[in-house]
């Protein structure tokens, strides 16, 4: 996919990765929509990033109706979905409650599906488009306190499969990118985002491996890609 000109929608796009992503793909030449919750925040970081802004909830279904006309009416055209938004909760399992799983999967799971829903609509009468899930390496493999943040991104791996199965034929790439430790605001309560430290992550390496599974010619496609530090570990 040619980056220049082309327009892409990035959820959660006002912290972290998507604010990461939103800066690089629009200096590239693209041109950029983000969503996110916090309405001022969400304008400062767009007027940052060179974006266009969306104030938007992608668990709540008309925020996702609104959302798409307000691209569509600003650009005439959608080429890439970038499904970032996603939340967490850390808990034992005798902590577990029906509402953690409720509250993490409606922006997770059921959020990103009826994003990608909407998307492949749009993506289908083009004959070609892009939906770019941003996963976890927690959704590879499970850990202590992560049932429902880990599960929540399996279940992101799991539909990213079969939306390649039903829209290849389509000319639509669906990709799958698993960030391990990377220093952002998430699971902060206060949404502050945490110092950088040289052995993680930044928001930079992800938004890279972004616009690099974007780059690739139309032909083919990246189905999944893990990112990792090269040397989390401190010299002992």
């Amino acid at each position: 996919m040619k980056i220049k000109e082309s327009v892409i929608l990035i959820t959660g796009g006002s912290s972290g990765i998507g604010k990461a992503a939103a800066k690089l793909l629009s200096d590239s030449g693209a041109n950029v929509a983000i969503t996110g919750r916090d309405k001022t925040k969400l304008i400062k970081v767009a007027e940052e990033t060179g974006s266009f802004a969306v104030h938007a909830d992608v668990a709540k279904p008309a925020d996702i109706e609104m959302t798409y006309k307000s691209v569509l009416d600003k650009f005439g055209r959608l080429d890439c979905l970038v499904n970032n938004a996603g939340i967490g909760e850390f808990t034992t399992l005798e902590e577990l409650t029906l509402e953690s799983f409720q509250k993490v999967y409606s922006v997770n799971v059921f959020g990103a599906a009826m994003m990608a829903k909407k998307a492949s609509e749009i993506f289908k009468k083009q004959n070609s488009g892009n939906i770019i899930n941003i996963a976890s390496t927690a959704g590879l493999k499970g850990f202590a306190r992560g049932t429902v943040y880990s599960s929540s991104k399996f279940a992101l791996r799991g539909m990213t499969e079969c939306w390649q199965a039903e829209l290849r034929p389509f000319n639509i790439r669906v990709m799958l990118i698993n960030p391990s430790e990377v220093t952002t605001a998430f699971a902060d309560k206060n949404r502050s985002e945490r110092p950088e430290t040289a052995k993680k992550l930044r928001s930079e390496e992800i938004a890279h491996a972004i616009k690099s599974v974007l780059e690739m010619d139309d032909r083919g496609f990246i189905p999944e890609l893990t990112v990792w530090a090269t040397n989390p570990w401190e010299k002992k």
